[in-house]
């Protein structure tokens, strides 16, 4: 459980991922459960980010659009981030995917979840 997110930053492949879900229903009712999920939330970000650094040409796209659903999915029950994985993501993602849909949809709802009034970051 400990190794498994860094290994989602890694892969972005459905079987870790599976894994990853497995252990969220497993957690559900245990109060390690949102820290559970910031620690997936940070795998995404850091994963898209790889992906984006060493994909400039959007060829594995079904696997970004996989794991980007994932991202808004998981940033609407957490509702906070690392702020340096923030910053990397929105610096690479506008930096190599600033014409694909799916990340701009993703990053105007973690935008609008993110800065609200209340917000930390």
């Amino acid at each position: 459980m400990d190794q498994l997110p860094a290994a989602l930053e890694r892969a972005g492949n459905k079987e870790s991922w599976a894994m990853a879900d497995a252990i969220s229903r497993v957690l559900k009712s245990s109060e390690e459960l949102h820290s559970w999920r910031r620690h997936l939330l940070s795998a995404c970000m850091r994963g898209l980010v790889a992906m984006y650094s060493s994909s400039k040409d959007e060829s594995k796209q079904e696997v970004e659009k996989s794991v980007l659903l994932r991202l808004e999915e998981l940033l609407c029950v957490v509702e906070e981030v690392d702020p340096g994985d923030w910053y990397s993501l929105v610096k690479t993602g506008l930096k190599y995917r600033y014409r694909d849909e799916t990340f701009l949809k993703v990053l105007n709802v973690a935008i609008q979840l993110l800065y609200k009034k209340e917000s930390s970051l």
